[in-house]
């Protein structure tokens, strides 16, 4: 039997026959090796460097022919109106529409809208080119008329052309109602000539309490569809309630007239307190009203009582006295004077024995006298003689 062998590693080593398949440890790499990766790699991150900015300006160039040959043709094929539209978006215009006076408000459903004056509105053309970017009124001297619009605008659309453009103005136009008549009727399609364009009928049929702002604004732009190439900037009123029709029999007018009932003025009310009170006492019309101002403004206060506060008397005097007095006159005849007074009972010429008043020295009877005179005719103010003015085109004038 033979020797039994011991294990032993370093034998066992030296040992191994060559095709021994037994798993063998990984040489390590070699410095030279390691090196050499290295440098490739590095060669190739700027290869791609190099390439990155040739392949960008390839692709935007690609996508730029695309772009070319996809917008070209909807641009041609755009229709007068859109290219105007776009380029007052693209650069600012010169020439604005704009509305030449404010509006008389309150404005009622299915009443004409004026202007201030109550006169027709007119939109302008406008050149803000000269004196310190100013809109400033200018002929106009486009060689065609100007086909125009007129459309209703949200209150709260703000009235600063340079914060807006064409699309936030179609946007914020305000139609009718579901089942309603269209908001705005009457001339809504205009020509301007010569750098102005008059509306003589337009009315709201609708009140302003439906939409949010509560408030519309009237605008005026470049009608759709025009072929006209000059950039215009649309133009619009301030923001203004449009109230319902029923409510114009309890307006105020501005300026109001002597036969108006006299709730007409200012904080005045419909059958309210101080309408009670003047009735009570005959004072039914405007014109009653400025002839006691006149005579005697203590009594017309005492019959107002207390409730009328001062800042609310000076709001309906100075309302009243914007009435229009109109040419005729009123004479007080007595057997040795003649007192000439206008339609609120202020003496405009007295002639007493033969002589006329004033005179540039009066004593203060001759004043209390006149004055006395003026009391009296007022309390008969039925039985006077009417007159025109052209009788009192001689003389002199003497106003209390």
């Amino acid at each position: 039997m033979a020797a039994k062998r011991f294990f032993d590693d370093s034998d066992q080593d030296n040992n191994k026959p060559p095709g021994d398949k037994r798993m063998r440890t990984t040489p390590r790499p070699s410095f030279a090796s390691v090196i050499g990766e290295v440098v490739m790699v590095k060669n190739l991150q700027n290869l791609f460097s190099g390439l990155e900015p040739l392949l960008r300006r390839v692709v935007n160039e690609e996508v730029e022919r695309v772009m070319r040959h996809c917008t070209v043709p909807r641009t041609i094929s755009r229709s007068p109106s859109l290219r105007i539209e776009a380029a007052s978006l693209e650069k600012p215009s010169n020439y604005e529409l704009m509305f030449s006076k404010k509006l008389l408000v309150p404005i009622f459903t299915g009443s004409r809208i004026v202007d201030i004056d109550g006169n027709p509105i007119q939109v302008i053309l406008v050149d803000k080119s000269g004196g310190d970017g100013e809109l400033v009124a200018v002929p106009t001297s486009v060689p065609q008329p100007i086909k125009l619009e007129i459309v209703v605008l949200d209150g709260d659309f703000p009235n600063n052309k340079e914060s807006w453009t064409t699309e936030e103005f179609n946007n914020n136009i305000v139609k009718e109602r579901t089942g309603k008549r269209p908001l705005l009727t009457g001339e809504l399609n205009l020509t301007m000539r010569d750098g102005i364009a008059p509306i003589e009928e337009i009315e709201f049929t609708d009140n302003s309490s439906w939409i949010r702002s509560r408030k519309f604004r009237v605008a005026v732009r470049v009608a759709p569809g025009s072929n006209h190439t000059l950039p215009i900037r649309q133009g619009m009123t301030e923001p203004f309630v449009v109230k319902d029709h029923r409510g114009e029999l309890y307006k105020k007018h501005y300026p109001p007239k002597l036969n108006d009932e006299v709730w007409r003025l200012e904080k005045i009310g419909k059958d309210g307190a101080f309408h009670k009170k003047l009735s009570k006492e005959g004072i039914n019309s405007v014109q009653d009203f400025l002839k006691l101002s006149v005579v005697d403004v203590h009594r017309l206060r005492k019959i107002l009582g207390v409730g009328m506060s001062e800042k609310m008397w000076e709001v309906t005097m100075k309302h009243a006295k914007t009435c229009e007095k109109g040419n005729k006159y009123y004479v007080y005849r007595g057997p040795n004077f003649s007192v000439f007074l206008n339609s609120i009972c202020q003496l405009v010429r007295a002639d007493i024995n033969g002589q006329s008043f004033p005179s540039r020295e009066r004593s203060n009877m001759t004043r209390s006298y006149m004055e006395k005179l003026v009391r009296e005719a007022y309390v008969r103010w039925n039985d006077l003689e009417e007159i025109d003015a052209a009788f009192l085109t001689q003389g002199m004038f003497y106003n209390i």
